[in-house]
């Protein structure tokens, strides 16, 4: 085949093929500067500008001012139109688009082409960096629109070369494969004459006579799927994101139309929704294309959730709302949870910042078998040894779960990401099929058609993995049949990285905690007045449109903070809409529950009588804090710390921080008494943490209330800043029990390995209890996520001050309440659970005849056993849906007990 045997030396022939297609060295003589043909100015451009988002219809009506190349338009406003043909973008592959494959003289020769555009790039428009806030006084332009000819026959040959040349480079010089690209691509340049098309068609023939040589049977196999992150807000708001979902999938539709074998996978029910709301006609050809198993609904959930901070019975309607939608429209019943997220951009999108020990029970309770994420690929310390294997979650409950190797959910296709999967996996031996996500995510319009040309082209080559156009169902299909081998991981996904999250923005923690209380008592209540009174009409429509505003504020970048000013806002805005609407909703049903009449009365929303200040009994525990607190030590001291992360400032807190500990000392108001005797004595202080920020708090202690309450109030204008409070009790133990979905863990108190270490900052929910034998103190909260127990100190997160993506995040004043709770026994005999539920919990008020005679309409006779949700059954009005869960880590036989007239039960 090689005629004129020269001295083949790697690097002058590996560098010969590079220049040979590069778009930046000798275009006017390489294959590269022939891409294009004859050009032609456009006739016209003209612009239209809106501040807000308007559709298709509405834009074509207005009028359009005259625009030329170069000419600014901004700042950060959107002009909007319909999406019908693809999404361009400014850099990538999408930066044209083909008007006609072949223009023939009979058809038209002008067109009017529609293009939207937005003043923001795909990761929004940061001020110096990607993560800062978006800069208010940015202009765009318009740099390139020009009328050209493709020359397809061109682009066909550079991806053969390419391909060739990232064979070379990825296999290295120990692989003979690698030279035998090597002189293919050499000779390739030797047959190939830029300027005359007829010398293409004999090197594209040696690209393919290489391509053709196949793998052996034991090859591993790539399970390709099309997919595009987009994230519902980060640094764009929720508005911004329904465009970019529109422009992506239009994409993808189009390709699906050439491309008959092309699959994605597309998670995220609120995004169809969205879609089905803005671009009908879009919705209706998805539609189509999820019928042929082409375009593939994953994941079962309403958003892709933050997998730490969401309730457990959040986290049920996150499926719940997914799943229905899913069913209703398409059909489908998801078997898989989707979580993504890439390793390879700086930060990107996984899901969340780690996943709940929990999840596995609730994914199997939802009909959900398998797990897809990427992100523990993150971990700042410890390397993670599997990416496939069994989750198994408190309850025994096991998922097959795969992290896919080449550690990124937005692949390109490319030979490279064929050989990470390859080299990363590392489950070799166990596991011989991997998933790989090709597509440009966050809107950047998914996947293109030189993406699957490459994949065409290497479907099986040897020397690379088998390639084939896959689904999640075949992906997980394959790996549970060969799973025999496959190891176990028991407990949290915990991700060594962004345990900041756990306290940033503090106001939507608050709001999400209290939506989520607001929630829960609303559907008790409106349950109970359906039971009482058959007129009343339980609320189904109105709560489902408060419930999806709730879970989508548990988008991963929502709830944990780590987004732009405008989602903040617009978050804030949600949970404005859940108290105020679900006031009204409470109201009415609390209306139906108390008889007519003008005395006070209470409805108490959880399975258990409760003994609080509107309660007289003598003999009031008192909680002995003086007890719980170790000699020569403050309970309750208020520290700050230093807080500067590498570099994503609203995400991390690192190690180092701990040895920036400040006391706040500064005393501004004594210590005085509010109130004495009787039911309840307070004591209120006022500390200076520095000239911008002050603490308030009252201290109180309620008669027969076992813990000490700390109703505080903070005035924050820090920055990079951290605020804690510290309890150094007296309890030794090596593990400390922390609060989450539906249950509880243990982790260690020590520092003894690099994995015990790298908790140094971890997550919680309502409390987090250390105990020895016989006596322990627990650490209760309202809205609070982040915890640390080192040693015997017990530390709650309050506020964190990071400036990026939004400067102003959490400025302002704060209010929050904590407890401490001194106990003897175990956490379960001490009713620390049941504690912690009435502190977020509050007995609702409501008005009553004075002979009312208090009524329950459902017990268990197992403190163990909380009964969490009491709901009408979905599609079913003279159904009740009553969700318990076994809280103490134990096994037992409970009996549930109601007033209710019952004619039949389900489990």
């Amino acid at each position: 085949m090689y005629q004129q045997p020269v001295l083949k030396n790697r690097r002058t022939l590996l560098e010969r093929a590079e220049k040979f297609i590069s778009s930046i060295y000798f275009t006017d003589c390489n294959l590269r500067g022939r891409l294009y043909g004859d050009s032609c100015p456009l006739e016209s451009l003209a612009s239209l500008l809106s501040s807000k988002r308007i559709t298709f219809t509405e834009a074509s009506k207005q009028n359009f001012a005259p625009y030329k190349v170069g000419d600014t338009f901004g700042p950060t406003l959107t002009e909007s139109c319909n999406v019908d043909l693809q999404g361009l973008t400014k850099e990538g592959e999408k930066t044209s688009y083909i008007l006609s494959d072949c223009l023939k003289d009979e058809e038209p020769h002008s067109v009017t082409l529609y293009v939207e555009v937005a003043c923001n790039g795909l990761f929004g428009a940061g001020q110096g960096s990607m993560i800062a806030a978006p800069d208010p006084n940015r202009m765009f332009s318009v740099q390139k629109a020009e009328l050209v000819v493709f020359n397809q026959n061109v682009q066909e040959l550079l991806t053969d070369f390419e391909i060739l040349i990232d064979i070379v480079k990825e296999l290295g010089e120990g692989e003979q494969r690698g030279y035998q690209a090597l002189f293919t691509v050499n000779e390739m340049v030797n047959l190939c004459d830029p300027f005359d098309p007829s010398s293409f068609s004999k090197a594209h023939s040696l690209a393919h006579n290489f391509f053709r040589q196949r793998n052996g049977e034991s090859q591993h196999t790539a399970h390709a799927m099309g997919h595009c992150h987009i994230d519902s807000a980060w640094l764009w708001p929720y508005e911004e994101t329904i465009r970019k979902c529109g422009r992506s999938w239009v994409t993808v539709i189009r390709l699906m139309e050439k491309n008959p074998e092309f699959v994605f996978t597309c998670s995220q029910a609120q995004q169809f929704q969205w879609v089905k709301s803005w671009y009908p006609g879009l919705f209706t050809e998805i539609q189509h294309y999820v019928k042929k198993g082409q375009f593939i609904p994953v994941g079962g959930a309403w958003v892709e959730m933050d997998g730490n901070l969401p309730s457990g019975e959040s986290m049920v309607r996150q499926f719940l709302e997914g799943q229905r939608f899913f069913n209703n429209e398409f059909g489908i019943h998801c078997k898989e949870v989707w979580i993504p997220r890439n390793v390879n951009m700086t930060r990107d999108d996984l899901y969340t910042f780690g996943y709940s020990a929990q999840l596995p029970q609730i994914m199997q309770g939802c009909g959900i078998s398998n797990f897809l994420t990427q992100k523990l690929s993150w971990n700042l310390v410890n390397t993670f040894p599997h990416n496939t294997f069994f989750w198994e979650g408190l309850d025994g409950s096991k998922v097959l779960t795969h992290f896919p190797p080449g550690n990124s959910y937005e692949m390109k296709g490319k030979v490279e990401d064929l050989v990470k999967t390859v080299k990363n996996n590392k489950d070799k031996g166990r596991a011989n099929h991997s998933a790989v996500l090709f597509g440009f995510g966050d809107g950047g319009g998914g996947p293109t058609q030189l993406m699957l040309d490459r994949l065409h082209r290497m479907q099986d080559t040897d020397g690379l993995p088998k390639v084939q156009m896959s689904s999640p169902e075949k992906l997980f299909s394959q790996l549970q049949a060969d799973s025999a081998l496959l190891c176990t991981w028991t407990g949290e996904l915990f991700l060594e990285l962004h345990n900041g999250t756990y306290t940033t923005q503090a106001q939507i923690k608050r709001g999400n905690r209290q939506c989520e209380t607001l929630l829960h008592d609303i559907e008790i209540a409106s349950s109970l007045a359906l039971c009482r009174d058959r007129t009343f009409q339980y609320p189904v429509e109105k709560l489902q449109k408060l419930w999806r505003l709730l879970l989508l504020n548990q988008f991963h970048d929502v709830i944990p903070g780590s987004c732009i000013e405008m989602v903040v806002e617009d978050a804030l805005r949600y949970y404005e809409d859940i108290r105020s609407d679900g006031a009204t909703l409470l109201h009415d049903a609390c209306g139906v529950l108390g008889s007519k009449g003008n005395t006070a009365g209470v409805f108490n929303s959880l399975p258990w009588e409760r003994h609080e200040v509107i309660e007289i009994q003598d003999g009031a525990a008192k909680p002995n804090l003086e007890k719980a607190i170790s000699d020569s030590c403050h309970g309750n001291q208020f520290v700050m710390f230093d807080d500067v992360p590498l570099y994503w400032d609203a995400w991390d807190v690192m190690d180092y921080h701990l040895q920036t500990r400040k006391p706040v000392l500064e005393v501004v108001q004594p210590a005085h008494v509010v109130s004495s005797g009787g039911l309840r004595g307070s004591v209120s202080v006022t500390l200076r943490i520095s000239d911008k920020s002050t603490i308030t708090q009252e201290i109180v202690m309620d008669a027969m209330c076992p813990y000490i309450k700390f109703n505080t109030e903070v005035i924050w204008a820090e920055s990079h800043k951290f605020l804690k409070v510290e309890f150094p009790v007296r309890v030794r133990s090596a593990n400390a029990t922390y609060e989450i979905q539906f249950g509880h863990l243990q982790r260690p108190t020590h520092r003894n390995t690099s994995w015990d270490w790298a908790r140094f900052e971890v997550w919680g929910h309502k409390w987090a209890d250390l105990s020895e034998h016989n006596f322990g103190v627990a650490l209760l909260n309202d809205c609070k996520y982040g915890y640390s127990v080192h040693n015997n100190t017990m530390t709650l997160s309050l506020l964190r001050a990071p400036k990026a993506p939004d400067v102003n995040a959490d400025m302002g004043t704060h209010h929050f309440t904590y407890a401490i709770m001194p106990h003897t026994g175990s956490f379960q005999d001490a009713s620390v659970i049941q504690c912690a539920y009435n502190l977020n919990f509050p007995l609702r008020s409501l008005q009553c005849a004075s002979d009312t005679v208090p009524w329950s309409a459902f017990s268990v006779n197992s403190s163990a056993v909380i009964l969490e949700t009491i709901k009408q059954a979905e599609d079913r009005k003279s159904a009740l849906v009553v969700r318990l869960f076994e809280s103490h880590g134990s096994s037992v036989t409970a009996t549930l007990c109601t007033t209710l007239p019952v004619r039949e039960a389900w489990q």
